[in-house]
């Protein structure tokens, strides 16, 4: 990969978008992770104003960390960049305590993540309106649409994506050359909705490596049975999000009614 032109491609993209859309500049929610500083650092290359948000609830110290030590490097770098940070732990709790107890209910840890990154959504789009801003997003292409390793409406709810088709492995590569700090770099990838240390391949059961491995075997049609078997494990995997997770990836079902039943 050609990588310093894919930065220049991407910043130009940016730009030129929002010149168009007649916005003011960015905002981008910051947590410490390699895609979010990539994103934030793409958007400061753009000269226009960018608006990096933290949000924690009930971050991880480390993340906290990070974040704060991308942010503050991006600050110095760029006069345009500028910053703040939004507590949302509050909120949180108090959504808790304002809905029904499902204590017993499987699936409440992750309808509490999607909460958390929903709110987060929500805030973006407090500070995007506040300013004139649009919301850059930071999903690359293996969450975006190999997986679908986010959330509907959350970190999902973006105006735009300027690394959604970049792997990891490429987002890496950019992370190196715009030099984002390296405890960014080597940090183990989270989603930090948990509240706890689980990093995406906890919860995915592969790593990205091994995710870019089976989505490109997916794409080239290969036999699963040719594969040793750790990596059928990993193409079972793929394959199975891929699949359940086709409503993140696909556009909105509208129900078309026939002409004559208007008629």
């Amino acid at each position: 990969m050609q990588t310093q032109k894919v930065i220049d491609h991407i910043v130009t993209w940016l730009k030129d978008y929002a010149i168009k859309a007649n916005v003011n500049g960015f905002v981008v929610g910051v947590s410490g992770g390699v895609d979010s500083a990539v994103t934030s650092s793409l958007c400061a290359l753009t000269g226009l104003p960018t608006l990096c948000v933290e949000m924690p609830i009930h971050q991880a110290p480390s993340q906290v960390t990070r974040a704060q030590e991308h942010i503050s490097q991006l600050k110095k770098r760029f006069d345009t960049v500028t910053d703040v940070r939004t507590d949302l732990t509050p909120l949180f709790e108090s959504f808790k305590s304002s809905v029904p107890d499902a204590i017993s209910e499987p699936k409440l840890d992750l309808s509490l993540a999607n909460t958390r990154a929903r709110l987060r959504m929500t805030t973006l789009y407090y500070f995007a309106g506040l300013h004139g801003y649009l919301v850059a997003g930071t999903g690359n292409k293996v969450e975006d649409f190999g997986v679908g390793f986010y959330t509907k409406y959350g970190d999902g709810g973006v105006d735009l994506s300027p690394i959604a088709d970049l792997l990891k492995s490429e987002v890496y590569a950019l992370a190196e050359l715009l030099d984002v700090p390296k405890s960014i770099q080597i940090a183990a990838p989270t989603d930090g909705l948990f509240g706890d240390s689980r990093s995406d391949e906890d919860q995915i059961g592969a790593s990205y490596d091994e995710l870019e491995w089976a989505m490109k075997m997916k794409e080239k049609g290969e036999n699963r049975n040719n594969f040793t078997e750790r990596n059928q494990k990993v193409f079972d995997i793929f394959t199975h999000l891929n699949t359940v997770n086709q409503h993140k990836m696909l556009p909105i079902p509208v129900c078309e009614i026939p002409f004559q039943l208007k008629k």
